[in-house]
């Protein structure tokens, strides 16, 4: 997934989320919907969830130094995981306070024709940015159906930006669902519902966000499919004779760190066990681009070192 792609699904949500919250606070100063209240609460929170991101992506670009060796690639998981608490407590837990309140002390609601028109100008906009984020997705998705390029995403913007945006559209729904049902039964607890529905919505999106970036902040692997073409890339069938295991982990969304221990002929020498480490090193990343650290370590190949893993407690010497 490219940054570029991520960055324009950003800027097109954050433009959309700034104009639609400020439409949203007009149409509740005019008309007193707790709908609107919250649902410009929610576009708040998002336009910030977008900034956070945009930041995130900025400090990732950091040179690595001795205190960060391996770069600040992570950095845009810290800032992904940090939207996911904003969504929740911002977003989704006033809405559920603003929706109980207006359960309560439910009242009309006043100049109608400002809430529906807010909300389906609102519908147009994220409409457009949602749009936006599938076609920078679709470019890196390939066949994957959705949950599972949302499970299985290394960069966290374009998961984040769909997940907020097809949330807001169904938030935006609820809220028209809520004022139309006031209005026609002229019950003001309809609007509550609504409200109340829509923090529902943002408390689980949040949490499925919260989830998926802790997992990327604890550190994952390589995708199934990498691994094949590392894997493959490592032998050559003459010096290289196989891989006695490997280990990856993403330093970043872009940057994959790859460490073996790889099998050679117990009488290569020293000059041609060097040369075909780095001619593996070439093919790995020629195969993954985004395998910018590789560390290839040459052993002779026994099942009994194969079998007991990378720990050097459990294979001393690799024998």
């Amino acid at each position: 997934m490219s940054a570029s792609g991520g960055t324009r699904a950003i800027i097109a949500a954050l433009s959309a989320n700034l104009a639609i919250a400020a439409a949203k606070f007009v149409a509740f100063a005019f008309s007193g919907s707790s709908s609107m209240l919250a649902e410009g609460v929610h576009s708040v929170a998002d336009s910030g969830n977008q900034a956070l991101l945009l930041i995130g992506g900025k400090k990732a670009k950091r040179a690595a130094n001795d205190e960060h060796p391996f770069g600040y690639g992570r950095e845009r998981y810290v800032y992904a995981f940090l939207v996911s608490i904003v969504l929740f407590s911002l977003g989704g837990m006033f809405a559920l306070y603003e929706g109980y309140e207006k359960i309560r002390h439910p009242h009309e609601i006043e100049h109608w024709y400002w809430p529906v028109g807010v909300l389906v100008f609102a519908i147009i906009a994220e409409g457009t940015s949602f749009r936006t984020a599938v076609k920078e997705s679709n470019h890196t998705r390939g066949k994957l159906p959705w949950t599972e390029f949302i499970r299985r995403a290394k960069a966290p913007e374009l998961p984040v930006v769909l997940l907020e945006d097809f949330g807001a559209l169904i938030g935006l729904a609820l809220a028209l669902a809520g004022v139309g049902l006031a209005l026609a039964t002229d019950d003001g607890v309809w609007d509550g519902i609504g409200t109340l529905c829509i923090g529902l919505l943002l408390v689980t999106i949040a949490l499925v966000l919260a989830a998926e970036t802790k997992s990327l902040l604890i550190g994952e692997g390589a995708n199934p499919e990498s691994l094949e073409r590392i894997r493959a890339a490592v032998v050559d069938g003459d010096t290289v004779t196989g891989i006695i295991h490997m280990r990856t982990l993403h330093l970043g969304p872009e940057e994959l760190l790859v460490a073996a221990k790889i099998a050679v002929q117990h009488d290569d020498t020293a000059t041609e066990v060097a040369r075909a480490i780095d001619a593996a090193e070439e093919r790995i990343r020629a195969a993954e681009p985004f395998a910018r650290v590789i560390y290839l370590e040459p052993d002779i190949y026994s099942e009994q070192a194969a079998a007991a893993g990378p720990d050097p407690d459990q294979t001393p010497g690799g024998r």
